[in-house]
């Protein structure tokens, strides 16, 4: 991978305070291409028109592309049926859809839903007030010391029976650390529990086999994985198709409407009720097309490469407490004696973005003895010489506010 890459992103050619931009934030949205920024302004210039309800020309070429999206996704997720790909605004959207109307129907006072102490708020919050509808009660996977589930310790929990649905990350937007969802699953499966996945951290990193791992749901956003905002997918196993109630109720997912009471399309359309984000999965589309046309070993090589160098010089500074282990393009990683904000204030000065803040962990920070932590992360137009410039940035911060020490 190599600056060639970076030409093909128009916003990376910006200086930002009289430096080159340099963009370590890709955790919380990655940059797009100019192929998809073209393909979303192609789609309004010339395709514009609502789909599956006109016969019109527009309609008819706005509905193809559409539709032909979600069969491109369910094969880069590895599911076996195009209806397994929902379309959302995001994985938040996502997790709450499945929330409300696949699990909270399903649960009484007795039951058990189990999260990990490493959620997103989008992963947690959901559950939280699941728990508060139902009565159910919300319990902690057990961890092990590199932060993955302890299978082992959670089959001794006393309240192991009550157990109805799992509810994990895929990889953690703090730590970078990856569960090992089809050991949960086929776990979780012998029980006769749900395993809800988010994989919105996980998208972008790793190749995706839904499929082979036997989730009953994973959930990622386009914005993530080079695409536009405004656009996520869930994928729901088919055997849950029947069960699961719509999230909305309205145009397009309905099959017939009576005076007191209707009835719906099959899945996926009975989910996406109203005008969907069309132009964003049109353009979501691309991303993939896009994504897809590198070597896939190779990206991931070069995106562990840059971030386990990134890991590597920062655990080689003194002052420095780095968290996790630099996997799927993640650093969290704290400077003795500066506030993650002034240092983050500190990067941008220098044209670096990076995070800083609790990262919508808030249980993972209590759980690390931080209240926030700064955190970098690449992609795969991320080069050597931006790391080099970040770790001598990372060197100026830290004289600056603690001197020569």
């Amino acid at each position: 991978m190599d600056k060639a890459i970076q030409e093909q992103f128009p916003i990376l050619y910006q200086e930002i305070n009289n430096e080159r931009l340099i963009y370590l934030d890709n955790a919380a949205t990655t940059q797009k291409p100019h192929v998809v920024i073209q393909a979303m302004q192609h789609y309004y210039e010339h395709d514009n028109a609502n789909i599956h309800r006109g016969v019109h020309t527009l309609a008819q070429r706005a509905t193809q592309q559409y539709e032909t999206v979600r069969h491109q996704l369910a094969r880069f997720m590895g599911a076996e049926d195009d209806a397994e790909v929902i379309f959302t605004s995001g994985t938040t959207a996502s997790i709450n859809f499945l929330a409300e109307r696949l699990v909270a129907p399903q649960l009484t006072a007795e039951d058990i839903i189990v999260v990990s102490a490493l959620e997103h708020h989008s992963n947690l919050v959901p559950w939280q007030e699941v728990a508060k509808q139902t009565g159910a009660q919300l319990q902690f996977m057990p961890l092990d010391d590199k932060y993955q589930a302890d299978l082992a310790q959670l089959a001794q929990a006393e309240w192991v029976e009550r157990i109805k649905v799992i509810a994990i990350q895929h990889v953690s937007n703090v730590l970078g650390s990856e569960q090992p969802i089809q050991a949960i699953t086929e776990w979780a499966h012998e029980h006769d529990i749900l395993v809800l996945v988010d994989g919105a951290q996980a998208a972008a990193h790793r190749t995706l086999e839904v499929a082979t791992w036997g989730v009953d749901a994973y959930c990622w956003s386009g914005h993530k994985v080079y695409g536009p905002t405004g656009v996520g997918i869930c994928y729901l196993s088919k055997r849950h198709h029947e069960q699961c109630l719509p999230f909305f109720y309205g145009g397009e997912m309905i099959h017939f409407v009576g005076d007191t009471q209707s009835n719906y399309k099959t899945a996926p359309w009975k989910f996406e009720g109203g005008t969907p984000p069309i132009a964003q999965v049109i353009g979501l589309g691309k991303a993939i097309e896009w994504l897809e046309s590198f070597d896939s070993h190779l990206r991931h090589q070069h995106e562990q490469s840059i971030t386990q160098e990134l890991y590597r010089r920062l655990k080689e500074m003194d002052g420095i407490e780095v968290y996790g282990e630099g996997q799927h393009g993640i650093v969290s990683f704290n400077i003795d004696g500066v506030h993650p904000h002034d240092a983050a204030t500190g990067y941008d000065m220098e044209g670096i973005a990076v995070r800083a803040g609790h990262h919508c962990a808030q249980p993972l920070m209590r759980l690390l003895n931080v209240n926030a932590t700064l955190r970098v992360s690449t992609a795969i137009y991320t080069t050597k010489e931006e790391v080099e410039h970040f770790i001598n940035a990372t060197r100026k911060i830290k004289e600056f506010f603690n001197g020569f020490k």
